[in-house]
């Protein structure tokens, strides 16, 4: 990875970004950034709100077990032979000699209320029910789930853009030093100029540096803005808030072998939903063959009848067992539960396929984990000797052995020694981070 690739992104980032109306010093550590990114991310409080809607769902598939109440409330006029002799007797007017002295095929209209109420409760439903529920709970097991991997990933987002504000700042930091360093080189070469020791290029060359180095400064505090903007938008603050954080810390070692990290990948969230998923399409199969049994349900209903809805001139109550038994719909149903199955079989090809991934995952991450670690290492040697050799040439410019040029360019290579190692430290960082989350492991376990 380049050095100058995550700043890069960084200055890509702050095109697209305005810079915030106003900031405000707030300490914040990574693990408080961490707990932040769980609690306001967006797509956290998102996966809550899909977890609580199948823990909906599974109340709305029990409740279906439970007895059902209807009331009806009917309202009618009629002058149909039939009708108009059934609702006098249900209303408890019918008279035998107003009936042999009209015309039954001709009667007078007749208005009538009625008011029912039933109860139903289903006795047995060819296992529907009981596989939808099975579902319904298989659903919200996954959604949690689910909840909790977004968790994870918020907390990671919100850690890699803390660590991208803490280089961001530390960049700039460098930078200011980095200034003050050639500014003293540029004063100094301006009085041997002025006694004759020193020709003027080499003045004019570390004059164009000091300029250069001021350029870079600009730019890194903005980075450091826009660092700042996209912390904010993990954690869920305002645009315009910032934090000062201190330097980055030493990375926590990879110290388990890559079969550990493969052991808990086995039981990382989004795979666990997967496979819960995978059940829950197993079971579709079943449900589909539910209309290939009867159906049996327990009825009792209740009437009142009277002229209008409500009244009570006239009762009856009757209690019924229903079965009913679908014997052919042209194979439909039977098409339904292969489909289903097939479904199922292809679900599990697709959740093994993922378990495949996950555990390449891990193994890239590891090695890229072990990777960062080293090259955190080598540019901390690289460093180490950057500055060594930047106060070798300085003390040789000073007795007047070397020139300014071979001054600034000592300055220059430890300067760029030192933002490699920064960049190498938050590489690290960000690294081990990447390989909890894929591990299954919370982010935070990792933390130095």
């Amino acid at each position: 990875m380049s050095p100058t690739r995550p700043f890069l992104a960084l200055a890509l980032l702050g095109a697209f970004a305005s810079a915030p109306a106003f900031a405000t010093e707030e300490a914040l550590t990574l693990a408080g950034a961490m707990q932040r990114g769980r609690e306001n991310a967006r797509e956290v409080v998102a996966a809550e709100a899909r977890r609580q809607a199948a823990q909906a769902r599974l109340s709305q598939a029990k409740g279906f077990r439970l007895p059902s109440l209807n009331l009806t409330a009917l309202w009618t006029r009629t002058n149909n032979p039939a009708e108009v002799f059934a609702l006098k007797l249900n209303q408890g007017t019918f008279s035998f000699p107003d009936f042999v002295q009209s015309d039954p095929n001709s009667p007078a209209p007749i208005n009538a209320g009625i008011t029912r109420a039933e109860i139903a409760l289903p006795i047995f439903t060819g296992g529907e029910l009981s596989g939808r529920i099975e579902q319904a709970t298989l659903a919200s097991e996954a959604a949690a789930r689910t909840a909790d991997w977004a968790g994870n990933g918020a907390a990671l987002s919100a850690a890699e853009a803390y660590v991208m504000v803490a280089q961001a700042e530390e960049y700039a930091g460098l930078l200011a030093k980095a200034r003050e360093t050639v500014a003293a080189h540029v004063a100094l070469a301006r009085n041997y100029v002025e006694q004759g020791m020193l020709v003027k290029s080499e003045l004019l060359r570390a004059e164009v540096e000091l300029a250069r180095v001021e350029d870079l400064l600009e730019e890194a505090r903005g980075r450091v803005r826009v660092a700042n903007a996209n912390l904010a938008f993990r954690l869920g603050a305002p645009g315009g808030e910032a934090w000062t954080l201190a330097p980055l810390a030493e990375p926590r070692p990879v110290e388990e072998p890559v079969d550990a990290w493969l052991a808990t990948a086995a039981e990382r969230p989004d795979l666990l939903s997967a496979r819960k998923m995978l059940s829950a399409g197993e079971l579709e199969e079943k449900v589909r063959k539910a209309p290939l049994w009867p159906k049996v349900a327990f009825v009792a209903r209740g009437e009142l009848y009277g002229d209008y809805p409500f009244g009570s001139s006239g009762t009856s109550g009757s209690i019924l067992a229903v079965a009913t038994w679908n014997l052919f719909q042209g194979g439909s149903d039977k098409a339904a539960a292969l489909a289903a199955r097939e479904e199922a079989r292809a679900g599990r090809e697709d959740v093994a396929r993922f378990a495949d991934g996950v555990r390449l995952e891990v193994r890239q991450s590891y090695e890229e984990a072990l990777t960062a670690r080293a090259r955190h290492a080598t540019a901390q040697k690289a460093l180490a000797a950057a500055r060594e050799s930047e106060r070798i040439v300085d003390e040789r410019f000073r007795s007047g052995v070397v020139k300014m040029l071979d001054l600034v360019d000592a300055t220059t290579s430890r300067r760029e020694a030192e933002t490699r190692e920064l960049v190498a430290r938050a590489e690290a960082h960000a690294a081990v981070l990447r390989l909890a989350v894929r591990a299954g492991r919370r982010p935070e376990s990792v933390l130095p």
